[in-house]
């Protein structure tokens, strides 16, 4: 039992037909759950195993976790995250709340001061196996989440398909203001004028160069791995006219060439691979002009840890969320100088739920595209990212830099929030 907290173990009958083969529960199935119950820091859940008997530390548990096979149980204790994320994708196990519950979970580990050990063991693991982000690794590892199809996406995301954190000054927008409203943050942290050249380093469907060449009258020139947005954005820009303002280019950062007075990376950098941060730079370096202005937007954390193990291996191959710290790889080496640092984390939060909003809605159309697994498990990757994102286990950072000699940079954030928040 758990020695310092309540544990309330109800016993039921066992029901054959909800026992999936399992057979009754065992005092040491018991036995296992409470003490990962406890390694966990106690959260405010309940586990019921298949033949109901439920485990749970209060009378009112925040969600109910149900372990529907003795197999899904063994997963959970052997391979964690792992063990948990396969065996809910798989059906084995059903969750009642699940952004609730994972806050819940989050939020004990993190008072238990357990998380920073477990995730220096997990990091040590993925060391080895975490995929590289080489040129031919990178491309392999977007192809895997960004290439599933544009019809997926389109069921969820906003109308321009930004799959980055939205910008929303007020609460009440719908996705599509705030992500307009985040394009034209973004603008604004540029300082963008007519006439300039921006190069953009992970474009996704088109839609930020796309805003800046009508918006702002500059000229694009927009890098990317994933052939299928490449190939939605030339269209697009083609058939509405403005492709001689954005050149999308199906090519890694690391081949930019030319000079531009802008450089803007949104929602890349957690694909680079933090190894490769100095080498970022190096691009930066090598295209910025000498009063350029450079942005870089990235889910990050506030200490050094890997992405969710699960997470890694069967959504984001090669995902790497950097700290503060670690992103000044980018700039130190090259002696930029950081002008703003804004960390977005709760509007990431709020983007998420949106949008786990529009994939349930859809959930039958992605069921027939994909089949059932595939449907849980990104439920469960965007419940998770919420999950993450309101307790602070992740953080979005946008970071501002300009050359060290630059004496144009504004004195004041003024620039920012003047006039209208959006075009």
């Amino acid at each position: 039992m758990v020695s310092d907290r309540q544990s309330h173990l109800s016993m039921k009958p066992a029901d054959a037909s909800r026992t999936f083969q399992s057979g009754a529960s065992t005092g040491r199935d018991r036995y296992l759950i409470e003490k990962m119950i406890a390694y966990s820091g106690h959260p405010n859940i309940c586990i019921q195993l298949w033949d109901d008997v439920a485990i749970q530390q209060t009378d009112n548990p925040v969600a109910t976790l149900k372990i529907k096979t003795r197999k899904a149980l063994r997963a959970m204790l052997v391979s964690q995250e792992v063990g948990f994320g396969d065996e809910y994708s798989n059906g084995a196990i059903e969750v009642d709340n699940l952004v609730e519950l994972l806050c819940e979970v989050f939020r004990a580990a993190q008072i238990a001061k357990k998380e920073k050990s477990v995730a220096r063991k997990v990091s040590k693991l993925f060391e080895k196996k975490a995929r590289a982000n080489t040129l031919q690794g990178s491309k392999s590892n977007i192809h895997h989440h960004y290439d599933l199809g544009n019809d997926f996406y389109k069921l969820w995301l906003d109308e321009e398909l930004q799959y980055t954190c939205s910008y929303f000054p007020d609460q009440s927008m719908t996705i599509e203001q705030s992500q307009q409203a985040k394009m034209e943050h973004v603008c604004r942290k540029l300082q963008l004028k007519p006439g300039q050249t921006v190069a953009e380093a992970g474009c996704g469907w088109g839609s930020l160069a796309r805003y800046m060449a009508l918006n702002y009258g500059v000229k694009v020139k927009s890098y990317n791995i994933s052939h299928e947005q490449i190939v939605y954005a030339t269209e697009r820009a083609k058939s509405e006219g403005y492709s001689d303002q954005v050149e999308y280019v199906e090519d890694d950062y690391r081949n930019i060439s030319g000079e531009f007075d802008v450089f803007v990376s949104v929602g890349m950098l957690e694909h680079v691979g933090r190894q490769n941060y100095t080498q970022l730079g190096e691009v930066v370096d090598r295209v910025l002009s000498q009063n350029g202005r450079a942005l870089v937007h990235s889910i990050g954390r506030n200490a050094p840890e890997r992405m969710s193990p699960w997470i890694e291996k069967r959504i984001f191959p090669g995902a790497y969320p950097p700290t503060i710290r670690e992103m000044m790889d980018i700039v130190e080496p090259f002696n930029f100088s950081v002008l703003d640092i804004e960390n977005l984390r709760q509007h990431y939060a709020l983007t998420l739920k949106h949008w786990l909003a529009r994939y349930d809605a859809n959930e039958e159309k992605i069921a027939k595209m994909f089949d059932d697994r595939f449907v849980r498990a990104w439920r469960l990757y965007l419940s998770g990212s919420i999950a993450a994102f309101q307790t602070g286990r992740l953080q979005l950072f946008q970071m501002v830099f300009a050359r060290d000699l630059d004496n144009q940079v504004p004195w004041t954030r003024e620039h920012l929030y003047s006039g209208s928040s959006s075009r």
